[in-house]
């Protein structure tokens, strides 16, 4: 799987102007494999270099065994999603300090889905430990887009 190399990373946002803007966030997806399940956690890094002269995506994806019972309600997963972007952010917190930085989680707040399950919890999560208000679908872009396209350019 592939992993990020965090001093690098934080190198290349050290010497992006202050009007970069950071996007982190993290996807995961559910797999069976010899009859058990697992999930593959993504965790994406998006530097918009000064607010508007396009991208740079980091990520990692690694693979982790699903405790979830009930595949319509993953809280369990879902929260692990949220638990991974929030140390991601603690990681860097120190190049991301003073800068436009957003959290992304690909937690849908509509009932009708069960995501929706983790909605308080995850956000409660991210004000408390990145004192951050994070970004939910559909604006939690680094999360449902970039993750999940991560994934694919990594393998």
């Amino acid at each position: 799987m592939k992993k990020m190399d965090l001093q690098k990373i934080q190198e290349f946002i050290s010497t992006q102007t202050p009007e970069t803007r950071i996007y982190l966030g993290c996807d995961s997806e559910r797999i069976k494999i010899d009859g058990v399940w697992y999930a593959d956690y993504v965790l994406a890094i998006v530097v918009h270099i000064n607010g508007n002269n396009g991208c740079k995506l980091f990520g990692e994806v690694h693979r982790e065994r699903v405790w979830d019972q009930k595949p319509g309600k993953p809280a369990m997963r879902l929260m692990t999603e949220v638990y991974k972007v929030s140390e991601l952010y603690l990681k860097l917190a120190d190049v991301l300090e003073g800068r436009e930085v957003e959290v992304h989680l690909d937690i849908n707040p509509d009932e009708q889905y069960g995501s929706s399950c983790v909605i308080s919890q995850a956000v409660g999560y991210i004000k408390g430990t990145c004192n951050v208000i994070p970004f939910v679908k559909p604006e939690a872009f680094a999360a449902s887009y970039a993750a999940d396209r991560f994934k694919s350019l990594a393998a």
